[in-house]
């Protein structure tokens, strides 16, 4: 039986010469953080992973919990418990840093391994010789922080993450609480996580919660992921991009397949963005085209955005081809 489909409408076209050539559709919700739509594209009421913007949600029961300062951890170990990381010398540190301060290693963490990003983000050969684990995968930090809350309740190392496991359950109960979601889906995540799949509101919602709320424990990943956006992302990332143009002021997460969420702190919104057909560049200029209609990119526009506003599409000899042009209006 083929599942029902969410409502996704046209976001963004690719045009080569005078022809519209590919169409991405998706879905958009801004929410203030009473849960009031004040904008909404498409199907926003459609059950979505979260994806890696679960993150910070997911290193909610730990600050909670004081975890931090129980376990000796400052700002930049929770910066990467909220991390989808570039697996850079910075980060791979930072999270054996965590795992040495709770008494675990590498062979611990259960998120296997991948190349980093970091290669394919900065445009970097990989060496030929370089060989990567646990520790250079972009949720380690999520998964060191699902080791260090089982031993600050003194529970084993093993099998933290069986989606009936007490952290998985509380998490769920918190996203739940957070989102004020009666409707949440499940699955598992790349990384073997168990991950979350709410309406697109209720992630705008949990968006614009993070960013605004003085409630501590959200206070503290606010404080975490805008300090050091470099941890939570990483050099020539786009999360890094949109936490350095916000200048203190965003919370940006995305995740995989299609998933951007920010929160704007001055004026309390949460954004969600979906591409329905995961396409990297798509989200990247749907992102941008949403901060530029409410108001929020100055002109001229930090470079870093500039780059994905409305951008033309060149060929390797540098020739423009064809463009992004969005298909909605806020």
């Amino acid at each position: 039986m083929t599942p029902a489909l969410p409502g996704h409408v046209p976001l963004l076209a690719s045009t080569r010469g005078a022809l519209v050539e590919c169409v991405h559709y998706g879905s958009i919700a801004v929410c203030d953080a009473r849960g009031a739509l004040i904008a909404a594209v498409g199907d926003v009421q459609a059950l979505t992973f979260t994806r890696s913007t679960l993150k910070p949600l997911q290193a909610l029961p730990f600050i909670h919990d004081g975890g931090p300062a129980r376990m000796g951890l400052d700002s930049h170990a929770v910066a990467l418990l909220c991390a989808s990381h570039s697996g850079e010398a910075m980060h791979v540190r930072t999270v054996q840093r965590i795992l040495t301060r709770i008494g675990a290693c590498a062979a611990d963490l259960h998120c296997g391994s991948h190349v980093p990003y970091y290669y394919a983000a900065s445009g970097t050969a990989v060496p030929a010789r370089a060989r990567f684990g646990p520790l250079h995968h972009n949720c380690s930090g999520k998964h060191a922080g699902f080791l260090a809350y089982r031993r600050l309740h003194g529970l084993a190392l093993s099998e933290y993450l069986e989606p009936d496991a007490p952290l998985q359950t509380r998490i769920r109960r918190t996203v739940q609480e957070l989102t004020e979601s009666e409707r949440i889906g499940s699955g598992i995540d790349g990384c073997s996580a168990p991950n979350f799949a709410l309406p697109l509101a209720r992630l705008a919602l949990a968006y614009a919660r993070l960013a605004s709320s003085d409630e501590p424990a959200l206070a503290a990943l606010r404080y975490a992921m805008t300090r050091h956006p470099d941890l939570v992302s990483g050099t020539a990332r786009t999360d890094l991009a949109l936490a350095q143009a916000g200048a203190g002021d965003w919370v940006a997460k995305a995740g995989a397949d299609g998933v951007q969420a920010i929160g704007v702190r001055a004026r309390a919104l949460g954004i969600a963005i979906r591409v329905a057909d995961g396409n990297v560049r798509a989200r990247r200029t749907v992102a941008a085209e949403v901060l530029d209609q409410l108001g929020l990119i100055p002109r001229p526009a930090p470079a870093a955005l500039a780059a994905h506003l409305r951008p033309p599409l060149t060929n390797l000899r540098g020739q423009t081809v064809g463009a992004l042009v969005p298909l909605f209006a806020l």
